[in-house]
């Protein structure tokens, strides 16, 4: 039987977004392609009428996480210095800790990242940089947009680490702590 061009661009979205999620909460390698197309109710044997390998897959998901990342923490919209504070309390809490399936890609795929192929680690290179650049734009410093966006991401993956809450809370709290104090600093570039 054969499939509409619309039937199968659905069921790619639906591959990736199941494997987006699958990928976040328990990692990306962690899962074969079986289990990825039993995910979405198919067999394994139709992943490859989507993608050429599950390495290609894993690009697709990168860009498609990192692109939303930065149209949530700020990237879209005329978003301004009251807006990154917000989105950066947001990013900064248990429930991002407890959720990694909803939340960004860098504190739950970044190790995978840094251990996939070039091509790859250039994909997330360029949402990265997209999403530093504005946040240098909105706060009128690259180091200081590095340097936030640094911390953001080590204190989830910190948080994440520990056994219990009221350490994780801990990590999240002095790290918004300091970025506000940052935020209040002026800046010297």
């Amino acid at each position: 039987m054969r499939y509409s061009a619309g039937h199968k661009l659905e069921t790619r979205e639906r591959l990736l977004q199941s494997s987006s999620l699958s990928a976040k909460k328990s990692g990306f390698s962690t899962v074969g392609v079986d289990g990825l197309m039993k995910a979405i109710g198919l067999s394994g044997a139709a992943f490859y009428s989507h993608f050429s390998s599950k390495d290609s897959l894993f690009a697709a998901i990168v860009e498609r996480e990192l692109s939303q990342s930065l149209e949530r923490l700020g990237g879209q919209g005329g978003a301004d210095r009251e807006r990154l504070q917000r989105c950066l309390k947001q990013y900064l809490s248990m429930a991002h800790v407890e959720q990694p399936e909803s939340g960004c890609a860098l504190p739950a795929l970044g190790a995978e990242i840094a251990r996939s192929d070039v091509i790859v680690r250039e994909q997330a290179e360029v949402w990265i940089c997209r999403l530093q650049q504005s946040w240098a734009q909105i706060l009128e410093s690259d180091t200081l947009a590095w340097a936030i966006l640094s911390q953001c991401v080590g204190a989830l993956v910190v948080a994440r680490m520990l056994a219990t809450p009221d350490m994780q809370r801990t990590v999240l709290r002095a790290s918004h702590e300091e970025i506000v104090r940052q935020l209040g600093s002026p800046r010297t570039e």
